[in-house]
């Protein structure tokens, strides 16, 4: 593969779709790119879905693709390594710079970066396994009970797709569900636990700034959107556009592009939220490579927006090789 100097003429590009990964979410992350790269063939590209291994950059600066599409769930794809490493091949990509990426992952920073923009996040603690270990459980179990009540929920301060995520509705389970979080995570926030409506909002940049998509309302079987309830099918209902008035879905829109733009996000997000009784709304947490497969919320709010997949990912996917060849164009005319 040869990277064009002029976009070609039909539209049509050769694209890459990093997939797979030695994460625990290798499986969610190859049934994401499959359906990607099936949708955008169907467009009339040409895809190659390809696993992450040590000839990847290499092979990238010999022979680049148009575009490459990293779909890698957990640290690795989503907590800035992979676009840093895009970013040295000099490849266009879908999706957020390294930077803003690792922001978004590590969920206790992004949620102080969301609160200083006015955005509303339970109360939590992020505590490390060693000082959860050195300087005596108990009494830390109890000062976190103390300071943000019951119930409280669980999850590793960096990862995806539920893994290690437990909700708390008595003192005496707080320990056990820090120690099952620190089998993901060395460190564990732990959040005064909302209950409400559950929505995840996706944000789409467009030529005209970051525009929300129809919020997907989420009822999990048993109340818990976990790793079961997120990918099996069935286990959960979705229902898109949320079942809320136009007033708090609106809001939700609003807030969702909000922490987009607090969190320096490009191209596509999620961000989770919660709708309390009150009508107050929750900042969860930001995703910046949601999950694509059958059961996943992104694709369920672009079909409920009109559009698919595949015209979605073309668009993405014109707009990072356009951003590229300006950059590009940029550096030579200054040197």
């Amino acid at each position: 593969m040869t990277t064009p100097e002029a976009p070609p003429p039909d539209g049509r590009y050769r694209v890459v779709v990093l997939a797979g990964g030695l994460t625990p979410e290798r499986d969610v992350s190859l049934r994401s790119g499959r359906r990607v790269a099936e949708a955008l063939t169907q467009q009339g590209h040409q895809v190659w879905v390809r696993d992450v291994d040590a000839d990847l950059l290499g092979w990238l600066r010999d022979d680049p693709p148009d575009c490459v599409i990293p779909l890698l769930h957990g640290g690795a794809g989503e907590g800035g390594a992979l676009q840093e490493i895009l970013e040295l091949a000099g490849v266009a990509f879908v999706g957020t710079r390294a930077t803003s990426a690792r922001l978004a992952f590590d969920k206790p920073i992004a949620k102080l970066m969301v609160e200083r923009s006015g955005i509303a996040s339970p109360p939590s603690v992020a505590l490390p396994s060693d000082v959860f270990r050195e300087l005596g459980a108990a009494v830390i179990l109890d000062s976190v009970v103390r300071r943000l009540g019951l119930p409280l929920f669980v999850k590793p301060a960096m990862g995806g797709s539920a893994f290690g995520c437990t909700a708390v509705d008595r003192p005496e389970s707080l320990g056990g569900a820090l120690v099952g979080c620190f089998a993901h995570c060395p460190v564990a926030l732990i959040e005064r636990l909302v209950v409400g409506v559950e929505v995840a909002v996706p944000v789409l940049d467009t030529p005209g700034g970051p525009l929300a998509l129809p919020a997907v309302e989420i009822r999990a079987d048993g109340g818990v959107y976990d790793y079961t309830a997120r990918y099996t099918a069935g286990a959960t209902e979705f229902v898109v556009p949320a079942g809320i008035d136009d007033n708090t879905a609106s809001a939700c829109a609003r807030t969702a592009t909000a922490a987009h733009t607090a969190l320096g996000l490009r191209d596509l997000s999620r961000a989770d939220l919660i709708v309390d009784g009150a009508g107050t709304i929750w900042f969860l947490e930001a995703n910046v490579c949601p999950g694509m497969t059958e059961t996943s919320l992104v694709p369920l709010s672009v079909a409920a927006a009109g559009q698919s997949l595949g015209d979605l990912y073309s668009r993405l996917v014109a707009s990072a090789v356009s951003r590229r060849r300006t950059a590009r164009r940029r550096r030579e005319t200054s040197s």
